[in-house]
């Protein structure tokens, strides 16, 4: 089966949720019998990841402006033109801002599957014409789509509830099972201790709510020698972004910027608590990744977060600073140095074989 993916900004080693979905999912569908090619944005393409093949997966780079607003339905329109030359079997598209080409690929006679990875105009980032658009984007995909997938039943109730679409096929974003770091000279350089720090992950945008999680990390009366980590960077510099940056500088927050491999290996295997205070998820894969390093887990109250193997004391009110606060001093108070989680419904060869099923129900 020939399938051309469509909506990432890429693969390997480029920041983002969809991106490290579309680098676990598509070298599986290759192990299992698929012919995939991923369309990446040209932006993105730097001479550490400029390849042709990652694991099976051919990849195709595609001309895409580095402006937010422009460079997702610019690339997946020129996307769609390449993918339609290809003839593949079906076209896979992530997440609604993309959906937007979804009408244009059923017109040219592909057949699409597509992937919502969340309401993406609830992200602050966006003005109220970009809001629009994902809005617009997110129609177009239930619409006209063959088939969609959802990564949680938050999404799925989502699509029946606004637009009638009852058929979605729930499949699970996934997390490997690491093989854990047995070196510390990368933390060291940091200036961490293993076991004594507490770790956050994500893109340096405002729904993350890295802004309060500092603030809440400055009230915390008993450190007890922990410091506060903050992995991750901006795709696209603004004023939120660098606001952030000199916020951390200020408060002695250590930013290591975007980390892969090794490094991110590190320092997930020495942390002590992870936390995520996101007004904003689909299926947090930076969470699904804490969880299978069995570290302790802080995470905010919104529906996305709430996976059925953690427990009431693992949540604090969203956008509640005095609360996240007092929920980091009772965690760090007793901590849970190795904690067990149920991660079954998140093995990525499933999903991988989940995935295939979808594309069938389309042919």
């Amino acid at each position: 089966m020939k399938v051309v993916v469509i909506g990432t900004r890429g693969i390997p080693n480029i920041q983002g949720g969809v991106e490290t979905h579309c680098e676990e999912l598509y070298p599986r569908l290759v192990d299992i019998g698929c012919d995939v090619t991923i369309m990446r944005r040209s932006c993105y393409v730097t001479p550490d990841n400029q390849i042709s093949m990652f694991r099976g997966v051919n990849l195709i780079d595609v001309y895409a402006p580095h402006k937010k607003s422009l460079e997702a339905i610019v690339h997946s329109i020129w996307c769609v033109v390449k993918a339609r030359m290809l003839n593949p079997d079906v076209v896979h598209v992530h997440a609604i801002g993309p959906g937007l080409c979804i009408p244009f690929a059923r017109l040219l006679g592909l057949k699409v599957v597509s992937t919502n990875h969340g309401p993406d105009y609830d992200r602050k980032k966006w003005g109220k014409l970009a809001k629009t658009m994902l809005r617009l984007g997110e129609w177009c995909q239930a619409h006209f789509s063959n088939e969609v997938i959802v990564i949680s039943r938050v999404i799925a109730d989502i699509l029946r509830e606004n637009y009638g679409r009852c058929d979605t096929n729930l499949v699970f974003n996934g997390v490997p099972m690491p093989k854990k770091s047995t070196t510390c000279d990368y933390i060291s350089s940091l200036g961490l201790q293993e076991k004594k720090y507490v770790l956050a992950l994500g893109r340096f945008v405002e729904e993350k709510g890295f802004h309060h999680l500092i603030e809440a990390w400055n009230n915390v009366k008993e450190k007890n020698g922990y410091r506060l980590v903050i992995a991750g960077d901006a795709d696209h510099e603004d004023d939120y972004s660098r606001r952030l940056k000199a916020l951390a500088n200020e408060n002695n927050v250590i930013l290591t910027g975007f980390i892969k491999g090794d490094k991110l290996n590190e320092i997930f295997t020495n942390a002590s608590l992870f936390v995520l205070p996101s007004s904003h998820e689909g299926l947090p894969i930076s969470l699904l990744e804490a969880m299978s390093y069995n570290i302790d887990v802080l995470v905010s109250d919104i529906p996305a977060n709430k996976i059925p193997s953690l427990s009431i004391e693992d949540f604090f009110r969203c956008g509640d600073v005095a609360d996240l606060s007092k929920c980091i001093q009772s965690k760090i108070d007793k901590i849970q140095m190795f904690r067990i989680y149920d991660l079954t419904p998140y093995n990525w060869d499933v999903i991988a074989r989940q995935t295939l099923e979808v594309y069938k129900k389309v042919l």
